[in-house]
């Protein structure tokens, strides 16, 4: 089984899921493991030690790995730090950052959207005045909103807060950036990164990520109403995570066995294997370059309206003049799988092509040549007709 090759397919290059390294697929076949085993308990320990590693969260954050989608932990921030009539603050670059504040209303916060012009970013002045009108008490900020490509400066926007609103949580929804761009936890001063497995970190769907930092914590020990959750309640969580960190099986609901055996083998290879971590942000970002030049040489924009804040693990890419939509189930008749637009009000305008994980990191693949060359094919193809 060593020898182990997953079954041909189509190239997936959306912003996520992403490709699944062979070995990471095979340890997700793990045979039936029992979630208390002293097989596995070393495994999930593992894991949550080396995800402070991905995060730089070695001082202060304790992780979370729940069954659920990245979505979900909107929910486990919405349910646990929030109580009805608290101020939050959503920095608004896309689908994603709406959709957070929606999730947010829902446990009773009173949310203020920033929302940035398509394609751009709040600015800082806009970030301030809003933070110094009102005690703030929770602020999101989406540091890849796949809908526009948006990289949003979470360094700088986190020093801001830190200035204007010290008491104020910082919470970065990092689905789409954990293991493409680099994430400080603790240097930035961050009390939640939510993330999931099916982007960066390589691995199937099916694992909520999160980081919380003590300060967080701290705010949901100190809340005067109860948690309005019974799952996602990180109280019936914490000595789970705690226990297997330090060695020993305790139960509340049952962790999916074999992804967390899956997320192992990727986070091994992140944490220990070449490149290194800051090698792997710099390949990105590099890879990202490069695919945005060659795309750009074929007549595409992009949505990002400056390469400074365009994400390194994805290209939100505008048709060439001529080019719609219709091309995507050409790229699929050629084996590459891209994704259409997602943001209402140009959806029609754009695709994404995700560029991530082992597509990027293994050159031996070809993965982003392939996708270059059925792009190119495609849009001459297109074009000349």
């Amino acid at each position: 089984m060593s020898n182990f090759k997953q079954a041909p397919h189509k190239l997936l290059v959306i912003p996520g899921p992403i490709e699944v390294h062979d070995s990471v697929l095979l340890a997700n076949a793990t045979p039936g493991t029992s979630h208390v085993s002293p097989a596995f308990v070393p495994v999930f320990g593992d894991c949550i030690r080396m995800l402070r590693k991905v995060l730089y969260a070695e001082k202060t954050g304790q992780p979370f790995l729940i069954a659920g989608s990245g979505t979900m932990g909107w929910d486990a921030a919405g349910a646990n730090l929030i109580e009805a009539g608290d101020n939050a603050i959503v920095v608004d670059h896309g689908y994603f950052g709406a959709a957070f504040a929606d999730c947010l209303e829902t446990y009773g916060a009173k949310v203020t959207k920033i929302t940035a012009p398509v394609g751009g970013i709040v600015s800082d002045e806009d970030l301030v005045a809003a933070l110094k009108s009102q005690k703030v008490k929770l602020i999101t900020i989406t540091h890849v909103d796949t809908s526009t490509g948006v990289l949003a400066p979470a360094a700088h926007y986190s020093k801001l807060i830190k200035e204007h609103s010290p008491d104020t949580l910082i919470a970065l929804d990092a689905v789409c950036s954990v293991a493409s761009e680099e994430i400080r936890f603790d240097d930035w001063g961050l009390d939640i990164v939510i993330s999931a497995t099916q982007k960066g970190l390589g691995v199937p769907p099916g694992l909520s990520v999160v980081m919380a930092s003590a300060r967080a914590l701290e705010t949901l020990q100190n809340r005067k109403t109860p948690v309005p959750s019974y799952y996602i309640n990180w109280n019936r969580w914490l000595p789970i995570m705690r226990a297997y960190e330090e060695g020993s099986a305790k139960y509340f609901a049952t962790p999916p066995v074999q992804l967390i055996y899956a997320l192992q083998v990727a986070l091994k290879a992140i944490t220990e294997e070449s490149p290194s971590l800051e090698e792997r942000f710099a390949l990105h970002k590099k890879v990202s370059n490069h695919v945005k030049d060659e795309l750009a040489k074929l007549g595409c924009g992009f949505v990002p309206l400056s390469r400074d804040i365009a994400a390194n693990g994805m290209s939100a890419v505008k048709y060439p003049e001529g080019v719609s939509a219709a091309i995507l189930p050409k790229l699929a008749a050629l084996d590459v799988v891209v994704a259409g637009g997602l943001h209402k009000d140009i959806a029609s305008t754009y695709f994404r092509v995700g560029h991530m994980g082992v597509t990027v990191t293994d050159a031996s693949r070809g993965d982003i040549q392939k996708v270059l060359d059925a792009v190119k094919t495609v849009v001459t193809e297109t074009k000349s007709a």
